[in-house]
């Protein structure tokens, strides 16, 4: 497994944490998706055979929001 973290400065909401977490939940590979509220921060642990960090952005895409990689 590989933990990695995203970054979104559009979080206006808590549903926002709902719609993202099912969302990368959705993708196969993804073990846990967490979603911190306050500071913007997504962070996803999947298995990287099957997932990769494009998949995860994609994913927080199709749920309306926007994501980058974050360095932490």
């Amino acid at each position: 497994m590989t933990k990695t973290t995203l970054r979104s400065n559009e979080l206006s909401c808590p549903s926002c944490i709902a719609k993202i977490e099912k969302s990368l939940k959705g993708v196969d590979g993804v073990e846990a998706a967490k979603v911190h509220f306050t500071t913007g921060r997504i962070e996803v642990q999947y298995d990287e055979s099957r997932a990769s960090v494009s998949d995860l952005i994609e994913a927080v895409r199709s749920a309306g929001y926007e994501a980058k990689p974050s360095a932490f």
